[in-house]
């Protein structure tokens, strides 16, 4: 029977048991979709991810990334954490890797902490939605959502989520409702499994964020690059400047505080965002299958 190496790491952290957990298979050849998904299912984290050898041999490696449920177009956690593991490996050429996913290509950028990613697409935007669903997915007041900058909004710069502005008060005692979610996700053309809310609030120069998505299995995520990456995209579109900085703090109400850096840039084809941030080593072992 064939037997799988993994290793696990904390992301964006320095401090092991904080940030975002994530397993990498750092081999995945010989494993069907099926057992990914099954692989994914049994370490119960965000995301699993699985390093396949890459159809383009310019390119460093093909990245499957798969949640509990489903497997992932694209994520931001799960590329900063692979490419730091791949790199401690000897896979990074002069700190650079590139990873094709089905959202694109993402160029990883590694340091001896951590990692930065570059976003594959140009942020979209899409359908909006009212505070009164918002909230009702939040568990909080439909005045506690703000609208003075945006409407609550769909935004990708390669996976969907939705972006509402909430008090400082609010976003600390959200409690999501997997049952509004459905209704909400049932009533949105396009959304089904992948109803995912990024609720944030700006504190001064800082940002605070809680991301939730009871439909995919997971609840509530500590830290989350691809949600964080878009969000900045979406506050430089809404400025007239060419490039904005950003600090995100997420995951402190799970006990797992993780902190992310986020620039965003006007470029020819839209606003591009990169995430990044530190990285802890955790567990290694072996799975026979």
């Amino acid at each position: 029977m064939p037997t799988y190496a993994f290793v696990t790491v904390d992301v964006f952290t320095d401090t092991r048991f904080g940030g975002n957990q994530l397993a990498v298979f750092p081999d995945a050849r010989g494993l069907s979709d099926a057992q990914m998904q099954a692989l994914a299912a049994e370490f119960n984290l965000s995301e699993t991810t699985f390093v396949l050898p890459p159809e383009d041999p310019a390119h460093t490696a093909r990245v499957r990334i798969f949640n509990r449920t489903a497997e992932m177009p694209f994520a931001g956690h799960p590329n900063v954490g692979t490419g730091w593991v791949l790199a401690q490996a000897g896979r990074a050429q002069d700190g650079r890797l590139v990873f094709e996913e089905l959202a694109g290509l993402v160029e990883v950028k590694v340091d001896g902490a951590g990692a930065n990613i570059a976003a594959p697409q140009a942020l979209s935007t899409g359908a909006r939605f009212t505070p009164e669903q918002v909230a009702a997915c939040a568990g909080i007041d439909a005045l506690d959502v703000i609208t003075t900058a945006h409407a609550p909004i769909q935004a990708s710069v390669g996976v969907d989520f939705v972006f509402a502005e909430v008090t400082a008060q609010a976003l600390t005692r959200a409690q999501p409702d997997a049952g509004a979610f459905r209704t909400v996700a049932d009533t949105t053309e396009g959304f089904s499994m992948r109803l995912s809310l990024h609720l944030y609030a700006r504190v001064g120069d800082q940002i605070r964020a809680r991301m939730f998505s009871p439909l995919t299995g997971t609840v509530e995520d500590p830290a989350t690059g691809s949600a964080n990456a878009t969000l900045g995209a979406l506050l430089l579109s809404l400025t007239d400047a060419d490039e904005a900085a950003y600090e995100v703090i997420q995951g402190v109400e799970m006990g797992r505080p993780s902190r992310l850096s986020v620039t965003a840039r006007r470029a020819p084809d839209g606003v591009r965002a990169t995430v990044g941030g530190g990285c802890v080593p955790v567990f290694k072992g072996e799975v026979t299958l």
